[in-house]
């Protein structure tokens, strides 16, 4: 039988726990995108990091977003067939494009903004003021050591 410093309570491991709570929190502002513009994950990071940079290239949009090429440039098609975003090569690197939101996209995206806020204003509405600030703390400080 395994020794108690032989175990791993997933439940308590904090990479486990924050990766756990990142994807509850996803899930559930995945439905007000989804039912609203029917949007994907991906599809929803793209329409996000063209709204608030404008023109970015795919590699951009994947470091933005933490997302794998792959499902950047699904997301990208979608987006481009819905005629929400465009496409235009690199004048200097014909292997790169530039993407950026069509007035629908943009008009989708300002859609979202308040939706989005609203969301984020309900999610820290459940903490106490103390909390908030001592979440926002926490997470700057494991950011800035991770980053470094």
């Amino acid at each position: 039988m395994p020794g108690e410093h032989d175990i791993l309570e997933l439940e308590n491991f904090l990479p486990y726990r924050l990766y756990h709570l990142a994807d509850l929190v996803s899930r559930d502002f995945a439905r007000v995108y989804k039912d609203r513009l029917g949007l994907t994950r991906p599809e929803w990071r793209v329409l996000a990091g063209l709204g608030q940079h404008g023109a970015m290239t795919a590699t951009a949009l994947g470091a933005q977003s933490s997302m794998h090429k792959t499902k950047v440039s699904r997301a990208v098609a979608e987006l481009e067939r819905r005629r929400w975003l465009v496409r235009t090569p690199d004048e200097k690197d014909r292997r790169a494009e530039h993407l950026a939101l069509t007035r629908a996209g943009l008009a989708a995206y300002r859609e979202m903004v308040p939706l989005a806020k609203a969301f984020e204003a309900e999610l820290l509405h459940k903490l106490r003021d103390g909390e908030r600030a001592a979440i926002a703390t926490a997470l700057s400080a494991l950011e800035k050591k991770l980053v470094a």
